[in-house]
């Protein structure tokens, strides 16, 4: 009988992308009562990085047991592994190549399974497309109760980036940006509770970013004027940087991996 469940996917495809419809008729195929959801497909091209933090941000705040596809796979057709995984209430079908790595750092998968039994994915499988081949029916035939134990081996992890976490010492914190919105904002990696016992007044705190700096921690994006450039704790939990109503990486030039400074 069929199941409704939601299935969300996440590329590097781009927006319009026929590839991105046609895992949604293969789903669709196989569970007509499927609900679709795309968390993006913007994730710039082969990023594997930028792909996990889009699942790291995004996937906690779905139902319990939500099937998430994450297609960012440079690597397909090669030894790479596809994995199935569960992170606390929520399920993932992804090739293992450091994709779920960053919700690692949160918990570690209770349940890993190498995705290796070929009688559920499609009968033809092209070495250039498993998002469609693989993982888009393998994600159906879950959403309609397949045991996961039934797609292969168990496996002890999966293949994990090398994340650098912010440093505190002493009055100083150093960070780096981890990541830009579509706003261009820019999120660091140095999490909420790292900014504890740090003051918030713009007489008392500097926040350096590359050769920019800015004074004080505020609340939100209108507590300074616009064309400022602000920090604050943004929705990611993390410290982020903003020019009030522009794009702070364009404007500034910075990039992901530019390094951070708190000192007070």
């Amino acid at each position: 009988m069929s199941m409704r469940r939601i299935i969300t996917l996440t590329t590097d495809f781009g927006v319009g992308s026929p590839y991105v419809a046609a895992m949604r008729g293969v789903i669709l195929s196989i569970n007509p009562n499927a609900e679709l959801i795309d968390i993006s497909h913007a994730v710039p091209p082969q990023d594997i990085r930028a792909g996990a933090l889009t699942l790291a941000q995004a996937t906690p705040w779905f139902p319990p047991d939500t099937i998430h596809v994450a297609v960012v796979d440079p690597g397909v057709g090669s030894a790479r592994r596809i994995v199935y995984a569960r992170f606390g209430q929520q399920q993932f079908v992804a090739p293992d190549n450091g994709l779920l790595s960053c919700l690692a750092l949160r918990e570690h998968p209770s349940t890993i399974i190498a995705v290796e039994e070929p009688g559920f994915w499609l009968p033809r499988v092209s070495s250039t497309f498993h998002g469609r081949d693989i993982m888009a029916p393998v994600a159906a035939r879950l959403s309609l109760g397949l045991d996961p134990a039934q797609l292969g081996p168990v496996l002890a992890d999966i293949e994990r980036l090398d994340w650098t976490e912010a440093r505190v010492a002493g009055n100083k914190i150093e960070g780096a940006v981890e990541s830009i919105d579509s706003f261009g904002n820019l999120i660091t990696n140095i999490p909420e509770d790292a900014l504890t016992k740090v003051p918030r007044g713009e007489e008392e705190v500097a926040i350096f970013c590359d050769e920019h700096e800015t004074r004080g921690i505020f609340r939100t994006y209108s507590d300074q004027p616009e064309m400022t450039l602000i920090a604050l704790v943004g929705s990611t939990g993390r410290l982020e940087l903003a020019i009030v109503g522009e794009n702070a990486s364009l404007m500034l030039g910075v990039k992901a991996g530019t390094p951070v400074k708190v000192t007070w």
